[in-house]
This record gives C-alpha cells, structure tokens and sequence, in this order.
C-alpha cells in the first residue's frame, strides 16, 4: 500500500470516523435497534479462520436463517477491512453487514486522517469499540459478533482475534471458529490443523471444516454444487488481501465431498 504524507487531523476532524460522526452528525450514527424481540430477523451463520504459512485464512457458508426459515442461500459474511486485514461477521444479518461497512469506513478514514496504517490490535480496538455500541441491542436478543484476522504490516505477524459480546477482545492461536456451526467446526480444525500448513492446505482445512459444520448445523450451508454456491474465502498475506477464486474453493470442495462420498446431484 502506498503511503500517504502524515498530516495529522484538522482541528474538528477526529481520526475516527465514529468518533467524528458522534460529535459533529450524532443524528447519522447507527442506532442499536430496539423493539423487535418477537420479530425473526435474518442471522448470519459459521465463520472460520486459520493460521497457515506466511498468512491467515477465512472462511464463511452463504446461509442466513430467520427462525426455520432459510432467508438467503447466497449470503457473504466475510469482507476486506482494508488491505491487510479481513472481517468476518455472524449473529443478526442486518447489525452484522453494518458493523462490517462501518469499520472498513473507520479504517480508511484513520488512514486518510493519520497517513499510516493502524497496527493490526489497533484495528482490533476499533472494532471492539463497534462491537460494544451495539450492547443495547443485546436484550433484544440481536447481537452481530466479528470475527478479525490479519497480517501487521510493520511485523508481518499474523493474528486471528475474536471478540465477546461486550467488547472483549481476544487474540486466537491457531484458528478460531464463530457462529451457530462452530462447535463443529472447531472440531474440524482441530483435526486437520497443524503448523506451518500451505496455502493449499488451508484452504482445505478451512473448506473442510465448514463442510463439517454444515452436516450438523441447520443454519450452516454446505457447498451447493448444483446451483454453484460456494463458500467465500479471503487469504491475507504481507502483500495484502485477496478473495479465493470461485472455481478454486469450487475444486477443493468437490474433491472433499467426492472423498467423503457425498452426494453432489
């Protein structure tokens, strides 16, 4: 990423852009949404994450439910933050995909404001800062949680941190998993995890692990090879982002099921 000149903030133009907007357009803030506990409302589903050789992986299904119904099949839950981070959201689909936009915003605004980059746990802050405004939310039963992943420009570390529902934040070794399929997720990754894997590897595992999700989890989708529905997948490396190709997550979940058996009509 090209380097911008430090030029510090403007007096009035605070370096958060949630900051900002608190002070000087409180009116445009998102509001935590109240009043809808008897109301089914779309909820996004399984995330995960992996460490792998020189990066970090995730991974999301395309499922969101609202109550037994299945409200989309074609949902994407796993979004670039900026360069060299990624964002994966589960929990009520609408707070979720706000929370997403919201903090790649926050981002790009820090990093036009600062000219620099903010730290990877800098970033984290950030969004625990999102998370934690949305706790008036949360008797309603409407609660989105993140889940964080990148590779600090400056070290070249990678980190996957996730987050509770107050703001906590938490730095994962090794992978991590969240949402409704996690618990068989986790599993998965625990199996088929190891250190130093390849690229290749963990996109496999990861793949793998949402497969496994899937057949245990209602609200989980597994790879549609019918109607060409796939999970979307990010890589993060020092060089950047990048989505997975389709036709490449697509041959690696043909190959799973094949091995597995699955019927793939």
């Amino acid at each position: 990423m090209t380097s911008l000149p430090h030029t510090g903030a403007a007096p009035g133009l605070e370096a958060s852009f949630l900051a900002h907007l608190q002070q000087h357009q409180p009116q445009l803030v998102p509001a935590p949404v109240t009043g809808l506990a008897e109301t089914p409302v779309p909820h996004a589903t399984t995330i995960v994450a992996l460490l792998y050789q020189g990066g970090v992986i995730m991974a999301g299904d395309r499922r969101a439910t609202m109550g037994t119904t299945i409200a989309s099949s074609r949902m994407e839950k796993v979004f670039p933050a900026d360069t060299h981070s990624v964002v994966g959201v589960s929990g009520a689909a609408g707070i979720a995909l706000d929370m997403a936009r919201l903090f790649a915003v926050e981002l790009e605004h820090y990093e036009k404001i600062e000219g620099t980059e903010l730290s990877l746990l800098g970033k984290a802050n950030r969004l625990a800062a999102l998370v934690r405004a949305q706790l008036p939310a949360l008797s309603q039963g409407l609660v989105a949680l993140p889940l964080f992943a990148g590779v600090d420009a400056i070290t070249g570390a990678a980190r996957i941190i996730s987050f509770d529902i107050t703001g906590g934040r938490y730095q994962e070794h090794h992978h991590h998993t969240i949402g409704s399929g996690s618990p068989y997720a986790r599993g998965s990754l625990k199996k088929l995890w190891s250190p130093g894997l390849a690229e290749d590897d963990a996109l496999r595992v990861a793949v793998h692990a949402l497969i496994d999700a899937a057949d245990d989890d209602a609200a989980t989708s597994g790879p549609d090879s019918r109607r060409r529905i796939w999970p979307v997948v990010y890589t993060v490396t020092a060089d950047g982002n990048e989505r997975v190709d389709e036709a490449r997550v697509a041959s690696v979940a043909e190959q799973i099921m094949d091995q597995r058996g699955d019927d793939r009509s």
